[in-house]
């Protein structure tokens, strides 16, 4: 076991001196980009990136008089609009993301409780109402001893 293996000794440290590991997994503040965020955000810093040393080179040129000052003045510009091109494609990518993937009901939300509250309410008055006719239906009947049934004697008198 080497020195930096989970329950390792740490030489030095006395006899029985336990070591921290090196590799410690600590819970994420936030959650992880999705793969196609991620992507489009790693592609968009670098066009960024080169655009603004670009630019920058650019600026030096012109200081300078350099012959170099024009072209590296319209690649500055065509940068400048595949710069943005990648800054909304990152937007529209974590737009769609969200839209496919990213929506998630809370079952302890607020409006969804009340809704499910107010849904029990009107059945149990439904259920309370359906109870109380067929109450009022079967109490207010009167039985028929001379009717065609009454031969067989499942209908008699209470």
């Amino acid at each position: 076991m080497s020195r930096y293996e989970e329950g390792g000794t740490v030489a030095g440290a006395g006899a029985g001196a336990t070591g921290r590991g090196l590799w410690v997994e600590e819970p994420a503040r936030r959650h992880r980009m999705p793969d196609p965020v991620r992507t489009s955000a790693v592609r968009a810093v670098l066009i960024v990136a080169v655009t603004l040393t670009q630019a920058t080179i650019t600026f030096f040129l012109t200081l300078t008089g350099s012959w170099l000052a024009l072209p590296m003045g319209l690649g500055a510009i065509a940068g400048t609009i595949v710069a943005t091109w990648g800054v909304l494609d990152v937007w529209i990518t974590r737009q769609m993301w969200n839209q496919r993937y990213g929506v998630l009901s809370e079952p302890s939300s607020t409006a969804r409780r009340l809704r499910r509250e107010a849904r029990r309410a009107s059945r149990a008055t439904r259920r309370a109402g359906k109870a109380r006719e067929a109450r009022e239906a079967t109490a207010g009947r009167i039985p028929r001893e001379d009717g065609p049934l009454a031969a067989s004697g499942r209908f008699s008198a209470r």
